[in-house]
Formats: structure tokens, C-alpha cells, sequence
């Protein structure tokens, strides 16, 4: 499955420019609010995961994080991203993987996902993700989270995914993370159409 994942994901970003995907925005307001409340300062460790071809890199840039990794299975989305960078693109850890298969090398602070985590329909990727998530923040780090909501689309790139409420990840975390906040966003995608997001801010217990 990784190995098709992979091939699906290279062939969106070859056929599309970032700007026409569907879950595009100019500017990433309700993460950059949350990652803003969340770390303590721009030098906490911040990584995108799915965050490829995405803008809030630059914004994360712009307002002075200094330690920020993208994660993306698509080498071609992350290619685009450095692209757009120019010489900005040495200040950011690149990683190109499949996040089921993610293996962190070091801890942070924030870790951050918009649209990601509601295209593992299968019972063992969802593991494989918050498993790999919980090994990878530090202690009392904070999980943004941003999924379809229980009124968004059924699919969406031509996949199928997974609608999540709020109880639905409470019972996906269990007890090791509290809720700190949620919010329903209307997503307006740029063919103009609108999908219903879920953000929640989970915080790890010490």
C-alpha cells in the first residue's frame, strides 16, 4: 500500500500546480493561529506532516520560526515547496516519507497536520500514524490537527477517506492527550466548492 500511496501522490503534484489542489490556501490562517498558540517560542520544533507543496512553511519563516521540518510522501510536492523558497529553503528540514512508515529521528514540540490523517481509511495506518506521532513529540507537546469533518466530503483526490468528530479522536488518543480546543472551519477549495474541516489542538500529558 505505501508503494501506491506514494504513486498516487507523485501523480497529483505532476499534474497539478500547488494552487489547484483542493485543499490549497493562500494563506493557512486557523494553523498558523494554532501553531502561534501552541509554541511557546520561534524556537520551538515544529513539523508540517503532508505539509509538501504548502505555504505555511513560509509563513512559519516569515514570522521568525526557526526550527521547522515538511514531511511529505511526495518528492515532488517538496520539490515545489524549495522551489518557491529559493536560498529560504536551506533553513527548513526536508523529508520525504510515508508517514505510516516514519521513523523519528528527534522530538518536537508541535506537530501539525492539515488533511493528512483522514486519508487512512485502513485501521493499521491510523496506528502506524499516531504511534509514530506520539514518538515524536516531546512531553506536554501539542498535536494540531485538522480533518474532515462530520459533514465534509466522502472523498477527495480521488480517494476515499474518513470524516472525524471530536469524540471519534478522543477515542483514537486516548488518554494521553487533552483536548485543548475545536473548531469547525468551511473550507472554500479553489474550483469553489466548500468541505467542512475539523481543528482540534490535543496537548500530550507529561
Amino acid at each position: 500500500m505505501s508503494g501506491e500511496r506514494k504513486l498516487h501522490w507523485e501523480r497529483v503534484y505532476e499534474g497539478k500546480e500547488p494552487t489547484e489542489v483542493s485543499w490549497y490556501q493562500p494563506v493557512p490562517e486557523k494553523s498558523l493561529e494554532l501553531i502561534h498558540s501552541a509554541a511557546r517560542s520561534t524556537s520551538d520544533s515544529i513539523i508540517d506532516v503532508g505539509g509538501g507543496a504548502s505555504s505555511l512553511v513560509d509563513r512559519l519563516l516569515d514570522v521568525g520560526y526557526e526550527d521547522v521540518s515538511v514531511l511529505d510522501i511526495s518528492g515532488k510536492a517538496l520539490q515545489q515547496s524549495v522551489a518557491r523558497l529559493g536560498d529560504l529553503a536551506a533553513r527548513v528540514r526536508w523529508i520525504e516519507a510515508d508517514i505510516t512508515d516514519f521513523n523519528p529521528s528527534r522530538s518536537y514540540a508541535v506537530w501539525h497536520d492539515r488533511a493528512v490523517f483522514h486519508f487512512l481509511t485502513e485501521e493499521t495506518d491510523r496506528q502506524r500514524y499516531i504511534a509514530a506521532m506520539k514518538a515524536a513529540l516531546r512531553a506536554e507537546g501539542h498535536f494540531l490537527l485538522a480533518t474532515f469533518g462530520p459533514e465534509g466530503p466522502l472523498r477527495c483526490s480521488g480517494l476515499d477517506i474518513r470524516r472525524y468528530s471530536v469524540e471519534m479522536l478522543r477515542q483514537l488518543l486516548g488518554d494521553d492527550f487533552v483536548l485543548q480546543s475545536e473548531e469547525i472551519d468551511e473550507h472554500r477549495t479553489p474550483a469553489g466548492a466548500t468541505q467542512q474541516f475539523l481543528y482540534s489542538w490535543w496537548q500530550a500529558r507529561a
